[in-house]
């Protein structure tokens, strides 16, 4: 007979620790790890009515102009993508967290950590993409920082960029504002630019092309609420930790559930195929140019009509409904009938996506 197994002879649980002693990637995920340290540590530490809302944005008032005020940084490898590279992600993703809060983008900083051996043909690459991308966005770059570090001690190049604009209507935008009945609407596909990140990575080919969905989402937003004006409650860019994760900080800001149907969302075939491959799920996989529209019921038709008038939002549509019950959970019904818990992930699904 085998010797029985004992207690000593198990091997450690996988499950990881709720609060590791280190920081690790999974703290850069937008998920539960995310969140974690940003409660434990960062609010304690700097917690005022601003930060406290946990928006992608402040939105702050200074002699009766309404402003909104954002930083991110940008990490991603490898640093040239199809469908774009950091630079144009960089001001896409600094100009789209103005947006969510319906302001007109302005101007931008950024700064540039550059690791020793970058070549210097990649910078202006780089460069040439922040620049166009602006253009395109109609906002200025005015200020800035470079520094260089090791060679070893960086990822080639590092971005951070802050951004400011401007709020020119009366309208509150938050995720702690989005209300039973209200209608949750998604701008188009999802997936593309994580699964366009790790088919670049993993050498991964397809019939089809996958390309990153980066793009500024301002004007999408000047139409949605231009169209539905004060019925557009919440607005959001789901990047790290795709919607699932951006529909449970929702959910739990405004203390309310959400319904959402899996047939509506819309999964481009290459993406879904990278997906199963990869043992990912989309739901979590991150966008660089889409948007969710918390929407009364009243104004979801609006707001879906205009968003199919411009050029960013032509596969736009209903998926869900927010509910009064099972508050702070994310509900979807799926393909095949049942219903599924979609919840937010622990730690990192795709490291150093964005």
């Amino acid at each position: 007979m085998s010797e029985p197994v004992r207690p000593e002879m198990l091997g450690s649980c996988p499950v990881p620790l709720a609060h590791p002693e280190q920081i690790v990637l999974g703290h850069g995920s937008g998920g539960k790890l995310t969140a974690d340290l940003i409660h434990r540590f960062i609010l304690p530490a700097f917690s005022n009515p601003y930060l406290d809302r946990l928006d992608d944005q402040a939105v702050v008032e200074i002699s009766g102009a309404r402003l909104a005020f954002t930083t991110d940084s940008f990490v991603i490898t490898p640093i040239f993508f199809p469908g774009g590279d950091i630079g144009e992600l960089a001001i896409n993703g600094t100009v789209n967290d103005l947006a969510m809060s319906g302001a007109r983008p302005l101007y931008l900083a950024a700064a540039l950590i550059l690791e020793e051996g970058l070549a210097i043909q990649d910078l202006q690459r780089v460069l040439d993409s922040m620049r166009k991308a602006a253009q395109r966005a109609n906002v200025l770059l005015v200020t800035g920082d470079t520094k260089v570090v090791n060679r070893g001690k960086g990822d080639q190049i590092f971005i951070t960029t802050t951004g400011i604009g401007v709020i020119e209507h009366a309208w509150n935008l938050s995720a702690d504002r989005a209300r039973a009945g209200d209608k949750v609407l998604l701008s188009g596909s999802i997936g593309d630019h994580g699964m366009a990140i790790m088919s670049q990575r993993e050498g991964l080919e397809f019939e089809g092309t996958i390309e990153s969905d980066t793009a500024a989402l301002h004007g999408l937003v000047a139409a949605i609420l231009a169209a539905a004006g004060d019925g557009v409650h919440v607005l959001r860019d789901p990047t790290r930790g795709g919607i699932g994760t951006t529909l449970n900080e929702i959910a739990a800001r405004s203390q309310v559930g959400m319904a959402i149907e899996e047939s509506t969302i819309l999964v481009r075939h290459t993406v879904q195929g990278a997906c199963e491959i990869l043992g990912l799920d989309p739901l979590y996989v991150a966008n660089e140019g889409k948007l969710l529209a918390i929407v009364s019921s009243e104004a979801a038709d609006a707001a879906v009509e205009a968003m199919h008038q411009h050029e960013l939002g032509r596969e736009a549509r209903i998926i869900g409904e927010v509910v009064a019950e099972h508050p702070r959970m994310v509900l979807m019904k799926t393909g095949i009938g049942g219903t599924r818990i979609v919840d937010t992930l622990y730690g990192e699904q795709l490291p150093r996506i964005c």
